[in-house]
């Protein structure tokens, strides 16, 4: 699986805005990579900020 499928995975299970901390805590995933798969999601319009530093599922 990769990074991004698991922060999706966790996002979804959260369902609640993750900050990219929470994301880093609930994956066991160092947070330098999920920054960086985080800009990939960003980019690509998978994911969405309701407020500052936090993230969700993008709503289609």
């Amino acid at each position: 699986m990769e990074i991004t499928d698991k922060i999706l995975a966790e996002m979804k299970k959260a369902k609640k805005p993750l900050s990219a901390g929470q994301i880093a805590e609930l994956t066991g995933v160092d947070r330098k990579e999920i920054d960086k798969a985080m800009k990939v999601l960003k980019t690509t319009g998978k994911i969405s900020s309701p407020k500052v530093c936090y993230w969700e599922p993008a709503k289609k």
